[in-house]
């Protein structure tokens, strides 16, 4: 390059990342605060460089693009990208691009243990020994489910919700059936013996529904009081996707009333939750911090790849994992 670019690095990632960046001679500034840029911070910092690689949390509206549209290329160092105006970025004539495939394995094991948590109540088990109250045990006393030879419902059958089926095949023989909105590779069928229903099916006949889709206009709020009200009322609801897909109100709802069984969430609506939720002390809830990446191999490859869109559209004028 005759002249360095400058890349802004929203928030602090692996130094895999930023050692690609650096060592393909990329100014690199990287944001290194206890809490994201606000967006006003963002688009003051994103004014001065040339590319910006993003976090999910960074709000990349029609607003922001309108500020900074000057942008050569913006590469997000995550999967879901609900929080940019792609078709903003396009009309700017800015390319984007993703980490596809980095957490795939990290994101199903989570799903797989909230499932497995959530059957046999570990997290509100665990509050009863920390709150003193391990005395006796009953024999009808906090029962959980059975797991082996049940229907596992896939919304979404992509990477990383044919990985979930995969595990809940091998571990329990759990039968899979999913819906998506395309057709899923053959492959996914056929090694996993999946068959593809309608949404209204996939709610009636699974025992546990696992959500593994994108946010967007489609999936937003789409398992709500409705959606609840058609699955089994020994069935467990997972999603460990985005929090926008379920309504939570009308989740809390559904548990309260036995509508479902449990819960185990990796995301939550809103983001973060607050202490208070009614669903933290549910004896059938289980629910994580939006962790379903925070490994260290997964947070590597996201970095790796989020940098490497960034070094190969100044090198060779294309992203590897472009969004179109």
């Amino acid at each position: 390059m005759a002249v360095s670019k400058k890349v802004l690095v929203s928030w602090d990632i692996p130094q895999i990342g930023i050692d690609m960046l650096e060592g393909a001679g990329l100014a690199t500034t990287v944001w290194k605060g206890e809490a994201p840029l606000s967006q006003s911070e963002l688009i003051a910092l994103a004014q001065e460089h040339d590319a910006l690689l993003s976090q999910s949390t960074d709000k990349l509206d029609e607003a922001f693009f309108e500020a900074c549209g000057h942008l050569e290329v913006i590469s997000q160092f995550s999967v879901g990208y609900d929080n940019i105006n792609l078709a903003k970025a396009k009309a700017c004539g800015i390319p984007f691009g993703n980490a596809p495939g980095a957490m795939t394995e990290a994101t199903a094991d989570i799903a797989f243990g909230l499932m497995i948590a959530t059957s046999r109540k570990f997290f509100y088990m665990h509050k009863k020994i920390v709150a003193g109250e391990w005395k006796i045990q009953k024999p009808q006393a906090h029962l959980g489910l059975d797991l082996r030879g049940k229907t596992l419902g896939i919304f979404g059958l992509g990477k990383i919700g044919s990985e979930m089926a995969r595990l809940c095949k091998a571990a329990y023989g759990m039968e899979i059936i999913y819906t998506n909105r395309s057709e899923a590779p053959s492959i996914y069928e056929k090694d996993l013996q999946a068959k593809k229903v309608s949404f209204e099916t996939l709610l009636e006949q699974s025992d546990v529904v696992s959500v593994h889709a994108g946010l967007n206009t489609e999936t937003r709020g789409i398992f709500d009081a409705k959606a609840f009200a058609q699955m089994k009322s020994t069935a467990i609801f997972i999603n460990a996707a985005r929090g926008g897909i379920h309504n939570e109100t009308d989740l809390i709802h559904a548990l309260e009333n036995g509508v479902i069984w449990g819960a185990g969430l990796d995301v939550t609506n809103p983001e973060p939750m607050q202490a208070e939720n009614k669903l933290l002390s549910m004896e059938t809830v289980c629910v994580l911090p939006h962790i379903g990446s925070a490994t260290i191999g997964a947070r590597n490859n996201m970095a790796r790849m989020s940098a490497e869109n960034i070094v190969s559209f100044y090198e060779k004028g294309v992203l590897p994992y472009l969004v179109e």
